[in-house]
């Protein structure tokens, strides 16, 4: 009896330190707007096609919106699918735009696990300085073989309200 209470013990402390880091991820992740069903199942989850926002950490002034598919069935539904890569991406200038800190092209704005251990997703930020636009890129990479599969989108930065003043991100570019 004393080792089941132990093992019950240190089962508990596994899953409340393991609760934690979810937690305070929590903050980081994108907004749902809405889901709509593709695939109808009888008994488990349908797939789904899942529709996020999400403020650009780094840059006030834009807001990114990506659709991704979700797997219905049993293996969704325990979280042991894996997510297939076609995401689309749109992202828009929603205010005056204000670099909080230099940054390197191709850095992350956003990254979230797409399998069990191998697949993830990733919203990565550039810029065209010549052009002095934004671009976001979002794509899929395995541990192994990535998909070549891929969203692009631009934001022009632009003058806003009563704020004339244009920051240039070529300006904010790590060298």
């Amino acid at each position: 009896m004393t080792t089941c209470r132990l093992l019950l013990a240190g089962l508990l402390t596994a899953c409340t330190a393991l609760a934690v880091p979810a937690v305070a991820q929590a903050a980081d992740q994108p907004d749902l707007i809405f889901k709509r069903s593709t695939v109808f199942k009888w008994l488990t989850p349908n797939d789904k096609l899942a529709t996020y926002g999400l403020d650009d950490p780094e840059v006030d002034g834009v807001a990114c919106h990506f659709t991704v598919p979700e797997k219905g069935g049993i293996s969704g539904w325990l979280g042991l699918a894996e997510e297939v890569s076609d995401i689309s991406l749109a992202c828009r200038q929603t205010g005056p735009i204000h670099f909080k800190a230099k940054f390197e092209q191709g850095e992350d704005v956003f990254r979230k696990r797409r399998s069990l251990f191998f697949k993830k997703m990733q919203i990565v930020r550039g810029c065209d300085a010549k052009r002095n636009v934004l671009v976001y890129m979002v794509y899929s990479d395995r541990l192994i073989e990535g998909s070549p599969k891929n969203s692009t989108s631009s934001v022009p930065i632009m003058p806003w309200g009563a704020n004339a003043e244009v920051q240039r991100c070529g300006d904010y570019l790590e060298k």
